[in-house]
């Protein structure tokens, strides 16, 4: 009865909630008007599947390893469809998410600025994994869009003599600062426009604000650092352009 009592309530709030973000993307004719309550109950499938793994993988380091690996490769896998990556961006695209994450983790835990165990690189390792992934997404669309948009410009530029990647500096470095301002500005208003879920999730387990503010510096520091490494990497090894990107078709709305 009482597990009816907390979940019945929680049940029609989510319910109305994805009926609004539906019924609005709906109204103004945006595509897939459905996208977001898919997105929420795939999320809620998720967590519950997840919750029920981690009570027995959270403490034991191989099955941490082997969830990060998946949470690795879903990011990835996530990012190439949304980017309408090729082939060939496969490779830069895993390369750059797997640089930033990899470099914060290891700074983090070799300075012991965290506790290197289990449950604490599960928990970060999540965080920035999962933050990388939208970095890169937005990056590589970015640039793609900024190329297309100002193809003349870069066709003038080789006319010139410019390398492709010389002709698409500009746009590249424009990608990368556009791809991080959510990023940055969530950084500079934490505490005072946003509440952090990793600072809210260590109160609530029991911490001491000081040490939940603490934790949350190190995240919101790593989600940087990872955000910048991936998204300068991935420019890097994808910025020598030579056709004009395609357009996006996800970016048309009906009429």
């Amino acid at each position: 009865m009482d597990l009816l009592a907390h979940w019945l309530p929680t049940a029609i709030a989510v319910v109305l909630l994805a009926g609004i973000a539906t019924l609005g993307l709906a109204g103004f004719r945006v595509t897939r008007p459905w996208a977001a309550a898919g997105a929420l109950a795939r999320a809620i499938a998720q967590l519950a599947a997840l919750s029920l793994v981690l009570a027995g993988i959270l403490h034991d380091a191989l099955w941490v390893t082997i969830g990060l690996i998946v949470m690795f490769t879903a990011a990835v896998f996530t990012a190439a469809r949304r980017a309408r990556a090729t082939r060939g961006d496969v490779i830069p695209l895993t390369v750059a998410m797997l640089a930033g994450p990899l470099t914060v983790m290891a700074i983090v835990f070799a300075t012991g600025a965290i506790e290197f165990s289990p449950r604490y690189a599960l928990a970060i390792g999540g965080i920035v994994i999962g933050n990388t992934m939208t970095i890169a997404i937005l990056t590589q669309r970015i640039f793609g869009t900024s190329v297309r948009d100002h193809w003349p410009e870069v066709e003038g530029w080789l006319a010139l003599g410019a390398t492709p990647r010389e002709s698409t500096a500009l746009l590249g470095r424009g990608a990368i600062r556009t791809a991080l301002l959510p990023s940055i500005d969530q950084t500079r208003t934490t505490g005072i426009v946003v509440l952090p879920g990793a600072f809210v999730g260590a109160i609530f387990a029991g911490a001491s604000p000081l040490e939940a503010g603490r934790f949350q510096v190190v995240v919101l520091a790593s989600i940087l650092a990872a955000g910048v490494l991936t998204a300068a990497i991935l420019i890097r090894m994808t910025g020598a352009v030579t056709l004009q990107p395609l357009p996006d078709p996800e970016a048309a709305t009906k009429r």
